[in-house]
């Protein structure tokens, strides 16, 4: 029989870089960033035009992607995941070019029982051969051939398009 291969987006997925994006915020503004304030809509478009750019730059500051939290529950269904499935990690890191040896050393200090050939930076996830792809932003289902499952983000609250998983739990009830 052959294994089903996930993707797993990192961002709000696996690592919580809201918690960052709030962190920051605080530091550079002393203004609390709310979930939900953020419902349903991108981080710079509730703040004040004068703060945007900073909010911009935050991801491509260098250590952004570092340290961030991980998300509950990821690491043990995810582990869950490789005994059964074929797992691949698909984070957009094209996006933030800083990014790259943040996001790699994460994953290898959070997820270890992960190869790094399982690891896949790209920028268009279309390009994706699996048969499910666990991503919070929609878009990234476009062109993908496979089911997306949104992982529950406070920015994507208004999307109806897809099968919407609330937590890892609700992962490991679909794939497990």
């Amino acid at each position: 029989m052959t294994k089903q291969r996930i993707a797993i987006d990192m961002d709000e997925v696996m690592a919580d870089s809201i918690a960052r994006f709030q962190e920051w915020y605080d530091r550079d503004f002393q203004l609390e960033l709310t979930l939900e304030a953020l419902r349903g809509k991108n981080p710079r478009d509730v703040v004040a035009p004068e703060h945007q750019p900073a909010l911009r730059a935050y991801p491509n500051t260098e250590g952004f992607f570092r340290d961030l939290p991980v998300v509950k529950d990821s690491q043990q269904i995810i582990k869950a995941l490789t005994e059964k499935h074929e797992v691949f990690i698909a984070t957009a890191a094209m996006e933030f070019p800083n990014s790259f040896l943040d996001k790699y050393q994460w994953l290898q200090r959070h997820f270890p029982f992960l190869h790094w050939r399982n690891f896949v930076f790209c920028g268009d996830k279309s390009i994706l051969n699996a048969d499910y792809l666990i991503d919070d932003n929609a878009y990234n289902f476009d062109g993908f051939r496979g089911e997306g499952l949104l992982f529950d983000a406070p920015h994507n609250a208004l999307e109806t398009r897809y099968r919407r998983v609330h937590s890892w739990q609700e992962v490991a009830e679909i794939l497990l």
